[in-house]
């Protein structure tokens, strides 16, 4: 893949150029469709969801998915360890594409159950989906090309996010919530394509990488993913990032919410109030992706991707905890997740370039699933606990866990700074990269 960084590094206003510079590449051009169609397919349901989880027990519905993911672990655990890429990566997204046909089906009945394994199952497929595209991406972009690229390959996603809810609104009312199922099932179908079209680039970087192909089954523990958390430094600063991350989020969103409750009448001016805050979040992310994340990867690495969104949730739940108003709240909710949406997501996808293929697809798996899922279930609860004492003590709390995220920023960022024992060469690799610089 060719290099633009003379561009990418001489200012941020070369992003515009930068993303044009990369349209001659097929790896990036497919990764922008496949991560555009994930996104859109994931946001043609999540309206769907909220409004089936609207009428459940929040609290029960976050602890009834970690206990999915748990019981979920062992199974993609198996199949990555027995199949080669080829297969597991196609029978995960075929298996999500049947559980869309079932559904489809159970839509048409009046199951009890229904509301709940919808909501609980949209959730599982958000975070395996994506967590599997990136550990594909992984394998197909050396760490320099994916600080390139990577930002852009967001705005894939972002274009998705928008599309999504377009397409659920404007249908829904004219072929019913059922046959959105099949609307996203059709786009995860088209992922599949940009799978195979995919696989050429991925096999090429995996005989650079270690010297010879990776068509075969990975092998080792199905439960690898445990061990390697445990054992490796980067990996369980990742976690631990991960875990924080989702702590922060969760407490400012259950928090906003019965802000909202009380601060407007009705569910209309709550629907804007929510409208207006994702709108802000969507369009602040892809400018930052488009004008900035490439130039401060390339320039300066992971550290102002992690530090800077950290230092600004820390800052904004300070001001919070002594003025919790709702336009501050939502000022807020707009720097956290465009903050992780843009910069502090592709910084940790470009660290898992350079681990090797079990810590790509098993231990990652686990901390985007279980670790996630598993601060969901700690951090609803713990709203709970907090709210019964007040808003400012949701914020404080929330401030002290900001804190405990620019410090696993940090440790990332120093552990990283440093080759990864990973990165070791294997022999016939150094030839090999001769080849093919």
């Amino acid at each position: 893949m060719k290099s633009s960084e003379a561009h990418a590094t001489s200012s941020p206003l070369t992003g515009i150029r930068g993303w044009l510079a990369e349209l001659e590449s097929p790896a990036f051009l497919w990764s922008f469709l496949y991560f555009f169609l994930l996104l859109t397919a994931y946001y043609v349901l999540r309206p769907v969801r909220d409004a089936l989880g609207s009428t459940q027990n929040l609290q029960w519905l976050f602890s009834g998915t970690f206990v999915v993911m748990l019981l979920l672990q062992p199974i993609y655990g198996t199949l990555v360890s027995r199949f080669p890429r080829r297969v597991f990566l196609p029978v995960v997204y075929a298996v999500f594409i049947a559980c869309l046909g079932f559904f489809y089906w159970a839509f048409h009945h009046d199951f009890g159950w229904r509301s709940a394994a919808f909501f609980i199952w949209v959730a599982v497929f958000n975070l395996f989906a994506v967590s599997v595209f990136w550990s594909y991406m992984a394998d197909v972009f050396r760490n320099d090309d994916a600080r390139r690229l990577y930002g852009y390959i967001g705005v894939g996603g972002t274009l998705g996010g928008f599309l999504g809810p377009i397409i659920t609104r404007s249908l829904v009312n004219q072929v019913g919530v059922a046959n959105l199922l099949l609307v996203s099932a059709s786009l995860l179908t088209l992922c599949l394509l940009c799978i195979v079209k995919l696989a050429p680039f991925a096999r090429a970087r995996e005989i650079e990488r270690n010297g010879h192909d990776d068509e075969q089954a990975m092998g080792g523990s199905i439960l690898a993913g445990l061990r390697l958390i445990w054992q490796r430094p980067v990996l369980r600063a990742m976690a631990a990032l991960m875990f924080f991350g989702v702590g922060v989020g969760t407490l400012l969103y259950n928090e906003q919410a019965a802000i909202a409750r009380t601060a407007f009448e009705t569910a209309e001016a709550r629907t804007s109030y929510f409208a207006m805050i994702d709108l802000a979040i969507n369009l602040t992310t892809i400018s930052v992706q488009m004008l900035l994340t490439r130039f401060l990867l390339v320039r300066f690495g992971i550290a102002p991707l992690l530090l800077i969104p950290a230092g600004l949730i820390l800052l904004g739940y300070c001001v919070l905890a002594a003025a919790p108003l709702p336009l501050l709240v939502a000022i807020v909710q707009v720097l956290t997740r465009s903050g992780e949406f843009s910069l502090a997501k592709p910084a940790r996808e470009t660290v898992y370039t350079r681990v090797d293929r079990e810590s790509r697809y098993k231990a990652k798996a686990v901390i985007d699933t279980v670790v996630y899922r598993g601060g969901d279930v700690v951090f609803v609860w713990t709203h709970k606990l907090l709210a019964s004492v007040g808003s400012m003590a949701v914020f404080l709390g929330g401030a002290t866990l900001a804190a405990c995220l620019a410090a696993s920023a940090w440790q990332l960022v120093r552990l990283q700074r440093k080759p990864l024992p990973e990165e070791a060469p294997s022999p016939g690799a150094d030839l090999l990269t001769a080849r093919h610089p």
